[in-house]
Parts: structure tokens; C-alpha cells; sequence
């Protein structure tokens, strides 16, 4: 089953070892091996590469190759879409919290002290 964009990026913020990866990526281009690092006390090699695979497949990382070294680079473009999409409900929050702040200044009003 085809997963969409927005959906895939979802799922693979959903884990915090993926978005620890990913606030690693945001400092600069890192190798596997170096990336797993941190986590290797907790996980396998094989687990970590998993999770930079969920992050690839849903297009939030690039990986390449670059003979024994393999680089990854953080791809901010899913996370923009993500952040437009929560954009909307952000705004629909605001202004139903905006309106019952209203409301219940309006109910103070008549209240004695």
C-alpha cells in the first residue's frame, strides 16, 4: 500500500531515534557510522540503518555513496509540507481560543465579587 507524502512523513517523525536523527542531520551531512553512534549502546547497526531507511523512503533524507563513506543529508522539504499542513490548524486553534477568551470575558461581567 502506497503511503501518502504527508502521511510517510508523519510516520517517520513518529519515533524519537528518527528525530534525534534527524536533529543530527540539521547540523550537517554525517556518515552511518556516525550517526549511529549514540544509539549503538541501545541498538544494533542493523536497527539504526533501519530507521535512516524509514527517514529515506519517506524523503527526509538523502543518502549517497562516496566509495567506504556513506553520506546523509537532511531533505527539509517534507518537513515544510508537514509544517504548511499544521499551518491550517494552527490558525483554527488561535481563533476558537481567541472566541472563548471573548466568551468568558463576556460571562465575567455579569459575576459579583
Amino acid at each position: 500500500m502506497t503511503q501518502d507524502r504527508l502521511s510517510q512523513t508523519f510516520s517517520a517523525l513518529a519515533d524519537p531515534t528518527r528525530r534525534a536523527l534527524l536533529a543530527r542531520l540539521s547540523q550537517g551531512e554525517a556518515n552511518v557510522s556516525d550517526l549511529a553512534k549514540p544509539f549503538l549502546k541501545e541498538m544494533s547497526l542493523p536497527a539504526v540503518t533501519k530507521h535512516l531507511k524509514v527517514l529515506e523512503r519517506a524523503g527526509l533524507i538523502t543518502k549517497s555513496r562516496d566509495a567506504q563513506w556513506r553520506p546523509c543529508k537532511l531533505n527539509g522539504e517534507p518537513l515544510k509540507d508537514a509544517v504548511d499542513w499544521m499551518e491550517h490548524y494552527r490558525v483554527f486553534w488561535e481563533q476558537s481560543l481567541d472566541r472563548l477568551g471573548e466568551y468568558l470575558k463576556g460571562k465575567g461581567h455579569g459575576r459579583k465579587r
